[in-house]
């Protein structure tokens, strides 16, 4: 059975997008060291960092200003720093609206069920924190996750469904229950646990901890 790495993780959270990289860095130098080795399966799942926002979203620099008050510029400021050392140029000033994540991870869902799951992940990161798109627009939602290979139409079916929201909200109570308070939040074969967008040899070592247990 192949190696596997969950990922809890927000959609709209910095964090979670240089997580990801240093997760890729990191089965990059594993691929590296071990090449015969089978690369794990990663499956990224939901949590909403601020599920009580409306569907429309709020405008996003006030939301922030409340959010984070006087450490909003240095935080900002340090994050885009750190996104500069894996390739991410964060527009944090061009965010106009802070979304409900609830349709996003719908589709991200989904596209784990395509075999689609990073590139869309990839492409609705980049879409919020790069392009500084409007991620509470449906159309937007469209284009973005059709580009990255869903098909628009069974997209638009699943944002349309119900039940597509429903399973979003109990994964991400799950998520809550089995003591995730922050993200990004990685699983390594079921067994352990790191809290954090930690940097590649710390997410590597966590990866061979948690197969040499499961030997």
């Amino acid at each position: 059975m192949a190696p596997t790495v969950d990922i809890v993780s927000d959609i709209v959270c910095p964090w979670c997008y240089i997580g990801k990289r240093r997760l890729e860095a990191a089965l990059a130098q594993r691929a590296k060291e071990e090449p015969g080795a089978e690369a794990p399966v990663v499956t990224w799942r939901p949590f909403q960092l601020n599920p009580d926002l409306p569907a429309a979203g709020v405008e996003r620099q006030e939301y922030m200003r409340r959010k984070f008050g006087p450490r909003l510029e240095q935080a900002h400021a340090r994050l885009a720093e750190m996104g500069r050392t894996v390739g991410i140029e964060f527009a944090f000033e061009a965010i106009n609206r802070q979304p409900n994540t609830i349709a996003g991870h719908s589709l991200v869902h989904l596209a784990g069920m395509r075999g689609v799951q990073d590139a869309v992940v990839e492409a609705l990161f980049r879409a919020f924190f790069v392009d500084a798109a409007d991620l509470t627009r449906e159309e937007t939602l469209l284009d973005v996750v059709a580009a990255a290979g869903l098909d628009r139409n069974e997209a638009a079916a699943w944002l349309a469904n119900p039940e597509a929201r429903r399973t979003i909200a109990l994964e991400d109570e799950r998520a809550r229950q089995i003591g995730v308070e922050g993200v990004p939040f990685f699983i390594f074969n079921g067994r352990l646990a790191v809290s954090g967008a930690h940097e590649p040899d710390v997410l590597l070592r966590a990866m061979r901890e948690s197969e040499t247990a499961a030997a």
